[in-house]
Formats: structure tokens, sequence, C-alpha cells
């Protein structure tokens, strides 16, 4: 047996895999690219650490592909024959659990054995981590706050994951609202972890979603350390600034973060494509030409769009097969939602399909189509539940969008008013670019349609 950093017990004999692990925790808390090598190294000298397996599995899934599921699937299988041989402590056998968990559907029992771990491990950052990444897929940001407040008193000035915690409770903190509290959570997330990626941006979501653009861009500028050693979710946060930009107009600087940063590596990550298509349909819905910058993304999509793991995946694969005009390829891929749907004894996962998920993804077929009156009536049912298509609020606001415009295109001005007014208010009251012009074309329209009613009878 060795003890981790945070003093509980592992099942491994050797202190270089036991540092290994611990350098495989916090790489995982900073979303550091470093992580799947340290992860590596604990499974090559520690083959029966049945714990390391079962994170395996859980990181796989996590990225939400349908050829990993199999690869997670195998993660389990060694777990389980390791936990036989080795007999693994109580906490790491419920990440065995929590593996076989998510396999069977029930991403809630997931959360619930890493809630478990918890209570008797409060100090198991790793566990924080898998819950609050687990709810966040769930869209669950209340219980991603509740989860993370229940850990603060126990997270003390010695404990090298204290900024890291902070980091999360800014982001749940800024998902329910909190945006004062959540810029204070992460500023000093990362003044205790410089390398805080995951707090930084969740202290440029706060100004995102107070409408103050000019001042996350003040925020950015100068701390890129703090996400260069990322995965590829540095790109994510180079896709906040261009959002940041957009809003300012300045968008030859949008266009040069797309090429530059955001898509400079052209993965098939949905993470990376999610961030590309709300990008390029943000800018095509205030009116600018994106090019021939759809193809490649529609490729992308149009191969994973049997994928079927994650609506928010979907959804965005789908943006790109409308931005593209990928007409049989979306009926397709609508097609294959429809039959997802219907497995009633899918899992979690599968009943996001029917409820947000089918209405959301006819009202973005309706609207590549142009037929904008179907695609409001559609989003529009959609939007109530869409949290439960997982991402952040950021992320989910380029369905918002496009349900005010199919609105508005389509006359129903009084329902796009009130649904920029809901979201203002959960922008603290604060208009941004996108809801002043909406706003302004609004009373443009209604001006419009009050002269046409005054023109003489032919």
């Amino acid at each position: 047996m060795r003890a981790d950093q945070f003093g509980y017990e592992l099942t491994i004999s050797s202190p270089t895999v036991a540092e290994a692990w611990d350098k495989m925790v916090l790489a995982f808390l900073a979303h550091s690219a470093k992580t799947p090598d340290h992860l590596g190294t604990v499974l090559s000298q520690e083959p029966d650490f049945a714990m390391a397996h079962a994170t395996k599995g859980l990181f796989f899934l996590m990225l939400g592909r349908r050829e990993f599921n199999e690869t997670a699937q195998q993660a389990h299988s060694i777990a389980t024959d390791a936990a036989l041989r080795t007999a693994p402590t109580a906490r790491e056998a419920g990440y065995v659990r929590a593996l076989g968990a998510w396999l069977d559907g029930h991403l809630s029992e997931t959360v619930r054995e890493m809630e478990a771990i918890l209570t008797r491990w409060p100090e198991d950052a790793l566990a924080m981590k898998i819950s609050h990444a687990t709810r966040f897929i769930l869209g669950d940001g209340k219980g991603m706050r509740a989860s993370i407040e229940a850990l603060l008193p126990t997270y003390d000035a010695k404990n090298p994951a204290r900024g890291y915690l902070f980091g999360c409770h800014a982001f749940s903190l800024e998902e329910t609202g909190d945006y004062a509290r959540a810029e204070t959570a992460g500023r000093l997330g990362l003044s205790l972890s410089p390398d805080d990626a995951w707090g930084l941006h969740a202290v440029a979501h706060v100004f995102d979603m107070t409408a103050n653009s000019r001042a996350g861009l003040s925020w950015l500028e100068g701390r890129e350390h703090a996400w260069a050693h990322c995965n590829n979710f540095r790109y994510h946060v180079w896709w906040h600034k261009a959002l940041m930009h957009l809003d300012q107009g300045e968008i030859d600087a949008v266009f040069d973060l797309y090429e530059t940063e955001i898509r400079r590596n052209k993965t098939d990550d949905f993470r990376d494509i999610s961030n590309a298509t709300s990008l390029l349909m943000r800018l095509e819905l205030e009116g600018h030409d994106v090019a021939n910058r759809w193809e490649e993304l529609a490729d992308i999509s149009e191969r994973r769009s049997e994928d079927g793991c994650l609506l928010f995946a979907d959804l965005h694969y789908l943006l790109a097969l409308i931005g593209d005009n990928r007409d049989m390829a979306a009926k397709r891929m609508l097609g294959r939602m429809h039959r997802d749907a219907k497995q009633t004894n899918a899992g979690e996962l599968m009943a996001r399909v029917a409820n947000p998920g089918l209405s959301a993804a006819t009202g973005l077929e309706a609207f590549g189509e142009g037929d904008y009156k179907t695609a409001f009536l559609n989003l529009g049912r959609a939007r109530r539940s869409m949290q439960l298509a997982g991402g952040s609020h950021a992320q989910r606001d380029v369905f918002e969008r496009l349900t005010i415009d199919a609105a508005i295109r389509s006359g129903f001005l009084d329902e796009a008013e009130n649904i920029l007014q809901e979201r203002t208010t959960q922008r603290a009251g604060r208009l941004d670019s996108y809801a002043n012009t909406r706003l302004e074309l609004i009373s443009r329209s209604r001006v419009d349609w009050t002269d046409a009613d005054r023109l003489p009878a032919e």
C-alpha cells in the first residue's frame, strides 16, 4: 500500500507509480495534455491497479465517441478482473462501479458513486472532478455547485488541489447565476494554481454572461500560460476569446483566431467541432461570409453522425451539416436520432435524444432549409429543457440565437422579444451586441408591418 498526495491508501507498491498517479490527478484537474502520459506510466508499471483502469475507462467515455465505448468496456473488464486478484480499497472499488454504471447508461449512478466516495474521502480531488465533469455532461449546474460547496471546508491551504476546487466552484457559481462570487472564486483558484485553465475559463464565462466582452478580453490577455499546457481544452479558451471579439464587432480578429488557434489542428473531437460550428453559425447569423469553412467540419460531422453518444455532440454535428447544406446527411442523422429516441431502456443520455433532442434537431434542419416557422416552433419547444443537452449557458446560446432569429424571420416578434428578455435577465439584466441588434430589428419590423397595414387596398 502507498498513500497518495491526499493521504489516502492506494493498492500499489511502487513509490514511482504513486508519484505518477499524483501527477496524473493534478494534470487532469488542470486539463493538461500530459494526463494520459502519467496514467500510461501507472498502468504499465501496476497492471493490476483496478482504480487506474476504471479511471481510464471513464476518461474515454467522456470523449463521446462510439468507438471508445469498446475501449471503456475493456477497461472495465480489466479493472473487474484486477479487483478479484488484488482486493482494492472501498474507495477504489467505487471507481470500478462508477465506470460500470456509465457503461450501463446510468450517469446519475456514476455521480452517486463519486459522491459516496467524497462523503468518506472528501479530499479525493479526482472523484471531485469526475463528479463535476459528469454533472456538466448531464447539464446539472445546481448539482455541480452543491457537490463543490460540500467540499470547500475540507480543502485547507496545504491541499495541492485547493486551487482547482475553487476553479470548479467558480464555474458552478457562474452556471447558477452567481456571477460576482464566481469571478472571485475563479481569480482565487488561479492565484493558487496558475495552470487552472478551468477556473480561468469560468471567469471568462462570467464576462460573457454579464455582457462585458471588453473586460473579458482584458482578463484573457497575458494569461495564455494558464491554458497553453492544456489538451484540446485550450481551443475552447481561444473560442471564448473569439466570442468576445465577435461581441465587440472585431470580425477580423474572430477569423484570425479561428484559423490560428480554434481550428489550427483539424481534430474531430466533438468539443472542437462544437467550438467551430457554433462560432461559424454566430458569424453567419450576423451576416458574415465564412467562405468554405463549413466544408471540413461537415466532412467530419458526416462521419461522426452515427456516434449517438452525447446529444450535445449530435446537435453540433447537425449544425455543420446544415451549414454546408448537406441535406441528405442531415436527414439520415435525424433518422438515426429518431431510432435512438425509441430505445426506452438505453439509459439517461438516450432519453435526452427524445427530449429535447428531436425538437431541437428538427428545428435546426428547418432553419437550414429556410422554413423559419417550423424552425421556431420546434426550437421554441426544445428551449425549456435544452440544459439537458449538457454544456454551458454560453455554449447553448447558439441555439437560443437560432430560436430568436427564426422567430423574427417568421414574424413571431412578440415571442422573439420575450425570449430576448429572458436571455437578458439571465445575463444580469445587461444587453450584449446580439440582443441590442435583435431588439432594434424587432422594432423596425413592427414599424414596417404597421406601415404595410396603412397601405390602401388595391
